[in-house]
């Protein structure tokens, strides 16, 4: 059994209960993870500490990056704009082709180098003149107070909050969590429950409840990602099922990503996904209806841009992070025909491209 974090990093939590023989039962994702004094939980940073479940991760991150914000992806948020991204350890999903596995599946503290409180986040947002704050690289679920901090704090200073996430979230966690969150790319893995539960250790059905209730409670912008893996989630008929549930339950307008896989951790006899794979993939759910359907992971330009969904119009060209094209009104609108583009624009671009920066938060520290 590992230690604990440092008594300054812990915190204490709101979704937990305690059983009838005195354990603990984590309620933040449904994973519910029931733990007697000293034990973590399956995603390492909740742990059972003197009768309570507590947060061991406040305050401390594996490092921060300004990225582009198409990085995250986010296609229709901010386009061409500077996002602070941190995340800290653990994961509450158990993902073999995790590509952040030495971050997400870490089990040592050693790996949070970096201290930093939220008002320091935030302080350093607003200095370093970005629009947005991105908890990522590991799952913001489960350093959910950590989060809620940072965005209150970035709030003031009129800076937004992005969740790149699994979406693997109980729904009383999942109302507090969203009322702070102003983006979020989700996750979905796939589209069958066998592949959640043998590939991802976890389930489809709650991830599912956390697109629909974005998309029907919130004000958050959504847009979501599914990986494609060789044969593993990349039939046909499941692109086929995946991308009618979205246009039926979340609506045309919601973008979806499919990216490329590459053998990673405990997946490596997989080959990587071809390109001609996504672009099957981008053009069947075309055809189910979506009207912003991108390819990433490759270098495929006509799959990274967004087209006017009326005239077919190229509204924002991309090739990787980089704007190539801006054919918007001041107003988010086609210039062609004046159909409006779903999402959060500003009047002009952000110009940020491709850079991407490494952060020393110290410079941001209260003295």
């Amino acid at each position: 059994m590992s230690t604990l974090a440092p008594v300054e990093h812990i915190v204490p939590t709101k979704f937990w209960h305690r059983l009838d023989d005195g354990r603990l039962q984590c309620d933040l994702c449904p994973r519910f993870c029931k733990l007697r004094e000293g034990q973590r939980g399956l995603c390492f940073v909740r742990a059972c500490q003197e009768g309570e479940i507590v947060l061991t991760s406040y305050g401390r991150a594996s490092g921060f990056c300004i990225d582009p914000i198409e990085k995250k992806p986010l296609y229709h948020f901010l386009p061409g704009t500077p996002i602070l991204s941190f995340g800290t350890a653990g994961c509450n999903l158990a993902c073999k082709f995790c590509q952040n596995w030495d971050i997400s599946k870490s089990r040592e503290f050693d790996t949070l180098t970096v201290k930093a409180s939220p008002e320091t986040i935030a302080r350093a947002a607003k200095a370093l003149g970005v629009r947005s704050v991105a908890y990522t690289y590991n799952d913001p679920v489960i350093f959910h107070e950590y989060v809620i901090d940072t965005a209150k704090e970035c709030r003031k200073y009129g800076i937004k909050s992005v969740a790149v996430t699994a979406g693997y979230v109980t729904e009383d966690a999942r109302r507090e969590f969203y009322q702070y969150i102003d983006a979020a790319n989700v996750d979905l893995k796939a589209f069958t429950e066998n592949f959640y539960r043998k590939v991802c250790g976890g389930h489809l059905q709650p991830v599912l409840e956390t697109l629909e209730y974005i998309k029907r409670e919130t004000a958050c912008w959504l847009e979501i990602t599914t990986l494609l893996i060789p044969g593993e989630n990349d039939s046909e008929e499941e692109i086929d099922a995946l991308t009618r549930w979205v246009v039926e339950k979340l609506g045309p307008e919601v973008p979806l990503h499919f990216t490329a896989f590459h053998p990673d951790w405990k997946m490596q006899d997989k080959p990587p996904t071809p390109l001609s794979a996504l672009i099957r993939a981008r053009q069947l759910a075309l055809r189910n209806g979506l009207r912003y359907v991108y390819t990433g992971n490759v270098h495929y330009p006509e799959g990274d841009s967004t087209y006017c969904h009326r005239c077919g119009r190229l509204l924002i060209g991309r090739d990787w992070y980089v704007l190539s094209a801006w054919n918007l009104t001041a107003d988010g609108k086609c210039t062609q025909c004046g159909a409006p583009l779903a999402g959060v624009f500003d009047e002009a671009p952000g110009s940020w491209g491709a850079k991407r920066y490494p952060v020393d938060m110290r410079r941001f520290a209260a003295v």
